[in-house]
């Protein structure tokens, strides 16, 4: 990381260093996030917007041409078939600024994730 980067403590913080549009953007994104995991925890982790829930859940981080979603190397596989049409790596995928984002497709990877990170701290538990 560049040494003239801000350091963010707040999603907040980190989502008012851009346009209105992005700005605007960014908050129905975490909304859509809020509304589908709302026992989640906000915070930056990797100087990036992140919900925790028993681990982090999803990752998301606004670009010059891009804002990027980051569920997990598992979200990417269990959406692969409609995520195919966006750019991504094992657990990325980069959704275009010139297009509207997919909430409801956003908001099902996020569902996912709940049960899977709430199924992984039930198996704990029993240990």
């Amino acid at each position: 990381m560049e040494d003239n980067k801000s350091t963010f403590l707040t999603i907040d913080e980190y989502i008012s260093q851009f346009s209105a549009e992005i700005q605007g953007k960014l908050n129905t994104l975490r909304m859509v996030i809020k509304e589908s995991a709302p026992e989640a925890e906000e915070k930056i982790n990797y100087q990036m917007p992140t919900f925790a829930l028993h681990g982090n859940l999803v990752h998301f981080a606004a670009y010059k041409n891009h804002i990027g979603f980051y569920p997990s190397s598992s979200g990417i596989a269990a959406f692969q078939k409609e995520l195919s049409g966006y750019k991504g790596a094992k657990g990325s995928v980069q959704f275009p600024l010139e297009e509207p984002l997919p909430y409801e497709l956003i908001k099902e990877i996020v569902l996912f994730r709940v049960a899977e990170n709430l199924k992984k701290a039930e198996a704990k538990k029993k240990k």
